[in-house]
């Protein structure tokens, strides 16, 4: 090596510098949140630890070749100040520089990885195995029994970690994929709990109903509420009600255009579509047109932010626990919020939405009271019906 000139051993250098930055950057791309959804759509994964040992070797010869040529050029002196200056160089232009280049555009340095650096990937990835294994072996006597964390298997794969402080990141990011499998018919509020303004109702009765509302975007329809009209923001008549100054013109200047939403819609769709169209606000509706309920933004937000709160903080106004551990529900409760509320695992995907629809579905007849019944490991017992629905229904857990 002392006999090569400089020439050579500066482009090695140069190269090295490059490949380690490159590998670097399709590294961080690849546990970019943009990136990890393309995996699963059938994007090839790149290996983790062949991506590190990749960089990793190119930087170990970039610093071996620079203090080589210090040590040619100023000795001993040299040899650390050209490692100094080598190290400096790495941590810009191999390290901060190409993590963020990452950040700003992961798809295309991942669609790079997948093209041009598979041949390499490919050669080291069984010494990248056997490292990573050795990595893993000396770490098996100091590890500790982790937590139930929801890990991404990209993450997962990486280098076997839990790290506790990105757990909710984590599972946030998998909440949030997972919307795609629920549609806006899974969350919607039902037509018959719907609070909309009647515009056949007397000026009077609208007044009094949107005093007590606590809504601030409601429904307009005449008669039913399948001939819905508008959507009417209260807030541009509040200050109308106190002093019984509400028009039937004033209210429908407040209003502007309903936004209809077919119910297999799924949420992240229905996220992005409220995104565009700027509204808050959808009428869900089936393929004949008929009206099924509303869904709102806010719906879908609770949604997500549902899937990481502590279900047994959460509080329902319609589940009610009881000293002896049963549960006095509502009938006219949401399936998946008693499930997020208690923990419960009852049936709630593709069809009933709430505990009456439940009942009535599993009984195939219209409730009565003193009704007992089994749903998998709950009992459930019909206390109160009203408009032929089971309004109060006891409900428990038993030990298979």
């Amino acid at each position: 090596m002392n006999i090569l000139p400089y020439a050579p051993l500066l482009g090695t250098s140069a190269l090295a510098l490059l490949w380690s930055a490159l590998f670097t950057a399709v590294e961080a791309a690849r546990t970019h949140p943009a990136t990890q959804q393309a995996e699963g759509d059938g994007q090839p994964a790149l290996p983790g630890p062949a991506l590190v040992l990749c960089a990793s070797l190119g930087k170990l010869l970039v610093l071996a070749l620079a203090c080589l040529i210090g040590l040619r050029e100023g000795g001993d002196h040299g040899f650390w100040l050209a490692g100094l200056a080598a190290a400096a160089a790495l941590l810009v232009f191999a390290e901060y520089l190409p993590r963020r280049l990452a950040r700003r555009n992961p798809q295309a340095f991942v669609s790079l990885g997948a093209s041009l650096l598979q041949m390499p990937l490919a050669v080291l990835q069984p010494l990248a195995w056997l490292l990573d294994g050795c990595a893993k072996l000396l770490l098996r006597p100091f590890r500790m029994q982790p937590a139930a964390v929801a890990l991404h298997p990209q993450q997962a794969a990486l280098f076997d970690e839990d790290d506790e402080h990105d757990a909710p990141r984590r599972g946030l990011l998998d909440g949030m994929q997972s919307l795609d499998k629920i549609t806006v018919n899974d969350i919607l509020v039902p037509r018959n709990e719907v609070d909309g303004i009647n515009l056949d109702d007397p000026i009077e009765r609208i007044s009094e109903q949107l005093i007590v509302s606590r809504h601030t975007r409601l429904p307009v329809y005449h008669n039913d509420i399948n001939q819905v009209e508008a959507v009417l923001n209260t807030k541009l008549i509040s200050h109308l009600l106190p002093h019984g100054g509400l028009t039937l013109q004033a209210l429908r200047d407040a209003c502007y255009e309903p936004y209809f939403v077919p119910e297999s819609t799924p949420l992240n769709l229905q996220l992005l579509n409220f995104h565009k169209q700027q509204r808050r606000l959808g009428v869900v509706v089936d393929e004949y047109g008929e009206v099924l309920g509303i869904v709102t933004l806010e719906d879908i937000l609770e949604e997500i932010v549902g899937e990481f709160e502590d279900e047994q903080s959460l509080d329902n106004p319609h589940v009610h626990k009881q000293a002896d551990g049963t549960c006095v529900i509502d009938g006219v409760a949401s399936l998946r919020e008693i499930n997020r509320t208690l923990g419960w695992h009852l049936p709630c995907d593709g069809g009933p939405k709430t505990l009456n629809g439940l009942v009535t579905e599993a009984l195939e007849s219209i409730p009565a009271s003193a009704v007992c019944l089994k749903i998998g490991r709950y009992r459930l017992e019909i206390l109160e019906t009203e408009d032929n629905c089971a309004s109060k229904v006891l409900v428990w857990t038993v030990t298979r």
